[in-house]
């Protein structure tokens, strides 16, 4: 291999545009040049000599592992400007050369090869920049007598070689340009330093990848250098303080991500640390979300708005026609009456199940994956969506619970219908997304057994031996329902994809999950501290979790006939569990003992450290989701005096229901209050009463 092809310097001129001695181009070059050197003499009439080489800038392009190294040669009375910087790029892209430099090299190396590629160059930058002729790589060259010469500067610009990177002012163009100068650091040491890096905001990488924190830090360096010297516009400045913001905050993010997120370990691992299958094989090995699972960060909701959903309502109509049209599932006039409120925040299932003989989840669980097109979609046969329901209605009412039945969770799926179209949650969510959203909400409490985790734990139930004491009932949940979803005449999931089986089952398996009350705080916790953020970012399977967990906890928050008929029944669920453990000689659990429970107080405990925090944070989410959805003229807005501005807000009917509820509980508390100290006063009365008479005994027998 010849010495030419092994030198990476590509060019090395004192013109910018370069040519043969002799050509038009070189002779127009040599007079810019003269011209140039001659005003500059006149400014300068100490320099050496006065002479063209003595003040003129001398210029060369390396190409270093990728990159090109613009190196401008400048005399000391003389500073670089962006104009010499720009005239040796656009001549070194004319001859654009491949450099056979290994590419494994590392640019730590850099100043190294800077050193030996100068000799390559030649005397002529030395003579330009400070007259001396000598051929030695060192940049500090003593004289005979042992004193540095004063020799110039050197000023190195790095660009990438990339196509479209040539021009200074095009797009994707990154520089950084240093100083080798010629004067010692204090100290004797030789430096390279930041001195003219490029501020201005265009081409910087985006602020979520590794190469942002670089570029941040390095312009965070050289603002504080050209703020030392007032050499920095305030537009300047801003644009890159804003810029280093930004990365700040997704960094914070990301960390803030991992640490809530358990099973999210992986996000520690950069994308390019380990090859794609290997990263695979940990996410499907070692973590509960399948790598292949993810949803993809740009897809775009089926609407613009939430507006236009809400507008299009109207296929509510269109549905109660069809639905008693349905060739295999008939509709009762009772129930198709009673399902025309279905978009109701406090929908009275109780006149529901009434309507249907028992059978609510049948009729709401097929009208609801209907009308939101599930049916249709997913290609479900409709024979095979009535078994499913039935068997699912039958699973509900094995244990003859007074809560935890079919009627509950049909009033979950309504309460979860309302949130997805009164709040336009479901233009937030795929078609998928909304199926395995219903399809939660139907058998988040399959099976449920009228009893508490921690009774099949302290009881050391089967239930509880084989989920290890962890999240029993909801983990009994999933896997019968999903049991049945394997039976041919059930299973409505027949005709998904294996992508689509398991994007849907993740789902199913996480927002059943988060149904579990020992999860609650620590919930509502990542949540809010996820919405503090600047620019939160919601996961889906959090978002809608949350939701469920919510609906799940709902009925203190509806009308108050119906919020009082389910506190009647949930508590004497939980005195038959009472009974039970007192039969086991167990010790009594929070609320189930029937003799000792104060009902008003019990419940305003629940609705202010429970039920009123976590529809807020619900809430807080939803609007943080939906905000980027919803045109501010599309909705009524509500007025925040404390941001002073208005902005987007949902529907909150539970807030009303909440406020009454407590209310009356308050003043039943009052009321319980003064009859028990009245049975208190009256048990003390007949103590004493029985403590005179055993008295008045005792004296009689004495006489």
């Amino acid at each position: 291999m010849s010495r030419q092809s092994k030198d990476p310097v590509q060019k090395c001129h004192s013109d910018p545009g370069g040519g043969a001695p002799g050509s038009p181009a070189r002779a127009a070059s040599d007079a810019a040049i003269a011209k140039r050197t001659s005003r500059r003499c006149q400014k300068h009439p100490n320099s050496i000599g006065g002479s063209p080489l003595a003040t003129a800038t001398r210029k060369c392009v390396l190409t270093l592992d990728g990159y090109s190294y613009v190196i401008v040669a400048s005399p000391p009375d003389r500073r670089v400007t962006k104009d010499d910087i720009g005239l040796a790029e656009a001549s070194s892209s004319i001859s654009a050369t491949s450099s056979t430099y290994a590419a494994a090299s590392s640019h730590a190396k850099f100043t190294s090869r800077i050193s030996t590629d100068l000799a390559n160059v030649g005397p002529a930058l030395r003579t330009a920049a400070g007259g001396s002729s000598s051929s030695s790589t060192s940049l500090h060259s003593p004289s005979q007598n042992g004193e540095r010469i004063n020799q110039g500067a050197l000023t190195i610009v790095r660009r990438s070689s990339g196509k479209g990177k040539t021009s200074r002012g095009g797009s994707g163009g990154n520089s950084e340009t240093g100083s080798l100068s010629g004067v010692p650091e204090p100290g004797g040491r030789e430096n390279l330093r930041f001195i003219d890096l490029e501020l201005t905001a265009d081409s910087l990488p985006a602020v979520d990848t590794p190469d942002a924190c670089d570029k941040a830090a390095l312009r965070l360096r050289c603002l504080l250098k050209q703020l030392q010297h007032g050499e920095i516009s305030a537009e300047l400045l801003q644009q890159n303080l804003n810029y280093a913001a930004r990365v700040l905050e997704a960094v914070f993010i990301d960390e803030t991500r991992r640490l809530a997120d358990e099973d999210d370990e992986l996000s520690e691992v950069q994308p390019d640390a380990v090859p794609p299958e290997v990263r695979e094989w940990l996410a499907s090995t070692f973590t509960r979300q399948l790598a292949t699972t993810r949803r993809k960060a740009d897809e775009k909701p089926k609407f613009r708005s939430v507006a236009h959903a809400i507008r299009a309502g109207i296929f509510v109509d269109r549905i109660y026609r069809k639905v008693t049209n349905t060739a295999l599932m008939q509709f009762p006039e009772e129930v198709v009456g009673v399902l025309k409120t279905l978009d109701d925040w406090s929908f009275d299932v109780f006149s529901l199940s009434d309507a249907a003989s028992g059978a609510p989840i049948r009729y709401l669980g097929y009208d609801l994956l209907n009308r939101y097109g599930m049916i249709h979609k997913f290609k479900v046969p409709p024979s095979v969506l009535e078994s499913f329901l039935v068997r699912i209605e039958e699973g509900y009412c094995r244990h003859r619970n007074p809560y935890h039945n079919n009627l509950h969770a049909a009033d979950v799926a309504q309460t979860m219908h309302y949130v997805l179209c009164q709040t336009g949650l479901m233009n937030w969510l795929t078609d998928l997304e909304i199926f395995a959203t219903l399809v939660a909400a139907i058998i988040h409490d399959f099976e449920h057994t009228g009893t508490t985790n921690n009774f099949h734990v302290m009881s050391g139930s089967d239930t509880a031996l084989l989920y290890n004491d962890r999240a029993v009932l909801e983990n009994h949940h999933i896997s019968a329902s999903f049991r049945i979803l394997r039976e041919d005449d059930c299973n409505i999931l027949q005709n998904f994809s294996r992508e689509e089986f398991r994007e849907f089952r993740s789902l199913v398996i996480d927002m059943v999950l988060a149904t579990d009350m020992s999860f609650h705080f620590q919930q509502l916790k990542n949540m809010k501290n996820l919405l503090s953020l600047t620019e939160p970012t919601v996961d889906k399977s959090k978002a809608v979790s949350l939701v469920l967990h919510c609906c799940d906890i709902s009925h203190p928050a509806k009308r108050w006939d119906l919020h009082h008929k389910w506190t009647m029944q949930l508590l004497e669920e939980f005195f038959r569990q009472g009974d039970k453990e007192r039969a086991l000689g167990l010790p009594f659990s929070p609320l189930c003992d029937r003799n000792n429970t104060l009902v008003a107080e019990s419940q305003i405990g629940f609705i202010e450290f429970i039920v009123e925090p976590s529809m807020q944070v619900c809430s807080d989410m939803l609007e943080s989701v939906l905000a980027p959805l919803n045109p501010k003229t599309d909705l009524p807005q509500e007025s925040d005096p404390a941001a002073g501005e208005n902005r987007f807000r949902i529907k909150k009917p539970w807030t009303h229901c909440l406020a009454e509820n407590k209310k009356i509980w308050k003043e039943q508390a009052a009321k319980d209050a003064e009859i028990r100290l009245q049975k208190e006063q009256e048990q003390k009365e007949r103590e004493e009463l029985e403590r005179d008479k055993g008295k008045n005994s005792l004296t009689t027998a004495e006489e």
